[in-house]
């Protein structure tokens, strides 16, 4: 199965909710920002390589905590890149490892269609402020012109005085909502390559990951 994990924003945390469903869910997780990654680059080929026909896909997968196939952080990688081939490369990691988890550029631009247009289903990752909701409800659109169910909404970086709208979010979108409270051990995760799940199994951040990850696996069921 192909997740996408998109946002309407940038900051809300996209990047690290999806390398936490990596480990949630023994996934490869794959940097599709094709201009600004954020995913540990290592050693090796990466995406850029892989999508300007240098390096097979297998080459540019590197194991860890968390199986990542980076992405490139030059602009003259971005622009030698075929973007069209990143269908066939997600499709490729699925069919080579499983389940994929696309990290997807922020916002609403034009590379975020093609993840989009490739997964099986999508989450979207929200700011717990209410002005979210329409940043959610403008991502689940194009989600849905693409085809891409809406599977579950992470509510990130929660604290004790938000007010995160989730009542809100599960009449108008459709979907379970999950909230991760606000935590520098999910913060520094992925830098750290640490994922929550498994570096702080019993934190409520942990439990939140986990309740979007089993929304992910109800769907693979059905």
């Amino acid at each position: 199965m192909i997740v996408a994990v998109a946002g309407g924003k940038g900051g809300v945390g996209k990047t690290t909710i999806a390398y936490n469903l990596g480990a949630a869910l023994d996934a490869v997780v794959v940097d599709a920002d094709l201009s600004m990654a954020d995913l540990p680059r290592g050693r090796g080929p990466d995406l850029h390589d892989v999508l300007a026909g240098q390096a097979a896909v297998t080459e540019a997968i590197r194991g860890g905590a968390v199986s990542v196939l980076p992405c490139g952080r030059s602009l003259a990688g971005a622009r030698a890149v075929d973007i069209r081939d990143l269908g066939d490369t997600l499709r490729t990691v699925a069919a080579e490892a499983g389940d994929v988890i696309v990290d997807c550029p922020a916002g609403l631009r034009a590379d975020v269609g093609v993840p989009l247009a490739v997964a099986d289903v999508c989450v979207v990752v929200a700011s717990p402020r209410q002005f979210a909701v329409a940043d959610a409800v403008r991502t689940r659109e194009l989600a849905r012109e693409l085809d891409a169910g809406l599977v579950g909404v992470a509510l990130n970086r929660t604290t004790s005085t938000d007010e995160p709208p989730v009542d809100v979010l599960r009449r108008i979108l459709g979907a379970p909502v999950s909230t991760v409270p606000a935590d520098p051990r999910v913060d520094r995760s992925v830098g750290e390559e640490a994922p929550v799940v498994t570096a702080a199994p019993d934190s409520v951040a942990a439990d939140g990951v986990r309740s979007l990850a089993a929304a992910i696996q109800s769907c693979k069921s059905v």
